[in-house]
């Protein structure tokens, strides 16, 4: 019996070599998008995102009244301005982009009209009460399913600007509340416990908005008018990491990893992978639109695992289930602590992770908030379940490149959430 189009089986390799090209930021993606919405006139953003989720967010801006133009090389947005958007004739679907609904909702909230965001079946089992509760002072009227989950009913208007402390370091919620801080008059201050990714922040610079940071403050100024600009999205380096740790575990790789944002909120990947031994070396840095991007050359590496430092676990929360599978090759192995958020992704990635390492052969032990992995172990071709997570379907393809013997991903297509062509891209450089 052949395998089914959405089944992909992955070979053992003997080298990564040669150079590839990351895809736009997802994250800066969606941010230039919403923000170039209320903006006034057009953005043009060059390396916007091809993925299932940054089309969602399109797709709501466009049933919002906003007009998009997507090219080939870029997406153009003319934007309405503030008080420019229009109630839609239906429900808004986010898909299963957690960004897309928890950021839109801030935008919502100070719309006068009612709107309902929906998603996939993934997305309505998401937590929205921390984006909910904030708005809710604000002043927004929010109705939700039992539990604080999806969908959202939000009937907009008048914000009033507050002071909130993040109860969790949350970058969707902290930029929700920035972006509904720009319908509110006065200043909305948001406090986080730890400093998350700061992408808003720098695009609402960019664009003229009235915003300081002051440690771990961060303040917006009500009813600033934004302007739109041309925009360049650097690849993604949470797609990166994918190619990144393949590189360093398949022997006798070198590979270029060209076109990488390297915003200093993001790359703590880096910083620890350097500290565990990996021969990594960042290439030709240039700034576009307050972005740091450049290319990492990655050569196959002895690395000596460890603990990763619970301070760093937000910075890394992309990034873990690709580590574990780099701890199974450690020498000394490798677990975290101060990563619970990871339950309540596309999927419960902790369980996932430790049952389709267990399908390879790995010993792993499970924490509530974490995971401990053996380190020097052989692994073996397995079955392995996504459960519909872009982020397992990637993170066991690399697995299956080390492992003896073949390794089928069932539901790989779901890769199309974030990286639509990274069989392709992969394909190329293994080949």
């Amino acid at each position: 019996m052949g395998l089914s189009t959405s089944t992909k089986m992955i070979r053992p390799v003997k080298r990564l070599a040669g150079s590839v090209r990351m895809p736009g930021d997802k994250s800066i993606s969606h941010r230039y998008a919403m923000l170039a919405a209320i903006a006034e006139g057009p953005s043009e953003i060059q390396g916007f995102s091809a993925s299932a989720d940054c089309r969602s967010t399109l797709e709501c801006l466009t049933q919002l009244g906003v007009h998009i133009e997507r090219g080939e090389r870029a997406v153009v947005v003319q934007g309405v301005g503030l008080s420019g958007l229009r109630a839609p004739a239906a429900s808004l679907d986010a898909g299963n982009s957690g960004t897309t609904m928890r950021m839109l909702a801030g935008i919502l909230a100070g719309q006068p009209f009612r709107s309902v965001l929906t998603g996939d079946a993934s997305l309505s089992r998401r937590p929205m009460q921390r984006v909910i509760d904030p708005l809710t002072q604000m002043g927004a009227r929010i109705q939700s399913a039992e539990g604080g989950l999806p969908p959202l009913e939000i009937e907009g208007g008048p914000l009033k600007p507050i002071r909130y402390a993040l109860p969790v370091p949350s970058a969707q919620v902290k930029s929700a509340m920035l972006l509904a801080g720009l319908f509110a008059e006065g200043e909305t201050e948001v406090i986080e416990p730890v400093a998350t990714r700061d992408h808003t922040e720098i695009a609402l610079e960019q664009m003229g908005a009235g915003i300081s940071r002051h440690g771990r403050t961060i303040v917006v100024r009500g009813r600033a008018r934004l302007e739109g600009r041309k925009f360049y999205v650097p690849g993604d380096i949470s797609s990166a990491a994918f190619f990144i740790v393949a590189a360093l575990l398949v022997p006798e790789s070198s590979l270029v990893i060209e076109n990488v944002g390297f915003n200093p909120t993001r790359t703590a990947i880096l910083d620890l992978l350097v500290a565990l031994g990996a021969r990594v070396r960042v290439l030709n840095v240039e700034m576009a639109n307050g972005e740091l991007f450049g290319n990492l050359h990655v050569e196959a590496s002895r690395l000596r695992g460890g603990e990763i430092p619970p301070e760093t676990v937000p910075g890394l929360i992309d990034e873990l289930p690709a580590l574990a599978v780099l701890g199974t090759q450690t020498e000394q192995g490798l677990a975290f602590h101060g990563a619970a958020e990871l339950r309540v992704k596309e999927s419960d990635r902790i369980a996932v992770v430790a049952e389709n390492l267990r399908r390879l052969g790995a010993e792993v032990e499970e924490f509530p908030d974490g995971l401990r992995v053996a380190g020097q172990q052989k692994l073996r071709g397995a079955e392995i379940e996504t459960r519909a997570d872009h982020r397992m379907a990637m993170a066991f393809t690399v697995a299956g490149l080390i492992a003896d013997g073949p390794t089928l991903i069932r539901d790989s297509a779901c890769v199309d959430v974030s990286f639509p062509d990274f069989f392709e891209t992969l394909a190329s450089v293994t080949a």
